[in-house]
């Protein structure tokens, strides 16, 4: 079954070709390492909220962009074996690709879909 690892962070506004170029390298080994599909999502429509929001949530200041991203993989399993092959990667070093945002604030998590729609997409069930 599918498994999904989601993201949430904060980028300075001022970064956003920065985070462009991290997150291509960075993907280029994900999906290398057994994704099958990698979104980067800039915050267009990112409303404030009364009670909380993905700006509370990563901390983001009046000069950051909140960020969504998520990849898609065939299985936990793939997902767990990337993983552990990212931190041995040399294009995932700090000295290579800098994380242009700070990675303490950061939100992020597995899941299991339950509903899939749309094209290309298979019943759960």
């Amino acid at each position: 079954m599918a498994y999904i690892s989601g993201f949430v962070l904060a980028v300075p506004t001022n970064k956003k070709d920065a985070f462009i170029k991290h997150a291509n390298l960075a993907d280029a080994a994900i999906l290398e390492y057994g994704a099958t599909r990698v979104f980067e999502c800039w915050g267009i429509d990112v409303p404030q909220g009364k009670q909380t929001d993905f700006h509370r949530a990563v901390q983001a200041k009046e000069d950051e962009t909140v960020v969504f991203s998520w990849i898609e993989w065939p299985d936990k399993a793939t997902c767990d074996a990337a993983m552990e092959k990212m931190m041995a990667d040399p294009r995932m070093s700090e000295e290579r690709n800098p994380m242009p945002f700070d990675g303490k604030r950061m939100i992020f998590g597995g899941f299991e879909p339950v509903v899939a729609l749309g094209s290309g997409s298979a019943p759960l069930v």
